[in-house]
């Protein structure tokens, strides 16, 4: 069977572009897989149907005729295990690709997601200028470590990988606030990564969809 993807309808504006189909569609797109989007609304999302391959009724559920998966990036490893393009062969190439997506998911994500929940959803309560400067001041510090180890290298183990896509990904959401402007490198590496023609094609073919079905 062709390979399948789910994908919101549409969303509100400030989440356009974010949602995490993407990270699938680049990957597919990298590995030069054919595929299918499933589009979902909110009665989907809800439905026993659809809970039964994605229990928390998100987004991306992703499957091919062998598995049916959620979680971006078990999904993206699984993609990744289909092409050289995302993975080498060797079993310690394999493991570096599957340390890094999972470094970005782990290491970084949360603690990048920390902030920008503060600034999106918390901004002018008083309780954040407490707890806004740790949060900043965890990110920056993971920031530093990343920049240390990528240095002058194009991606993060010379050739681009699965760990680069999502680490981009997991990027991207900083560098609009300005959080990356400390970080040159790390700014320029995530400009590299988003200027792959698989990821301009991604973007804009989930900004299509939402541009589709906008509310009138």
């Amino acid at each position: 069977m062709t390979i399948q993807l789910t994908a919101f309808r549409w969303v509100p504006p400030f989440a356009q572009g974010y949602v995490r189909d993407l990270r699938i569609r680049w990957a597919l797109e990298e590995a030069g897989l054919p595929y299918e989007v499933v589009l979902i609304d909110p009665d989907t999302q809800k439905s026993e149907g659809y809970r039964q391959w994605q229990p928390f009724g998100q987004v991306p559920a992703y499957r091919d005729g062998e598995v049916e998966m959620f979680e971006s990036g078990a999904i993206v490893l699984h993609i990744a295990d289909k092409s050289e393009k995302l993975c080498p062969r060797d079993p310690a190439g394999r493991g570096r690709v599957t340390t890094w997506v999972l470094a970005a998911l782990n290491s970084i994500e949360p603690h990048a997601q920390t902030l920008l929940n503060l600034d999106a959803f918390f901004s002018g309560q008083d309780w954040i200028e407490g707890r806004r400067p740790s949060a900043r001041a965890m990110i920056d510090g993971r920031l530093a470590s990343l920049s240390t180890w990528l240095g002058d290298k194009d991606y993060l183990e010379g050739a681009f990988t699965a760990g680069d896509l999502v680490m981009a990904c997991v990027l991207r959401e900083l560098d609009g606030d300005g959080y990356l402007d400390g970080f040159a490198n790390v700014k320029v590496y995530v400009d590299r990564c988003l200027a792959r023609p698989a990821f301009v094609k991604s973007f804009e073919d989930q900004m299509n969809t939402f541009r589709q079905f906008a509310p009138a």
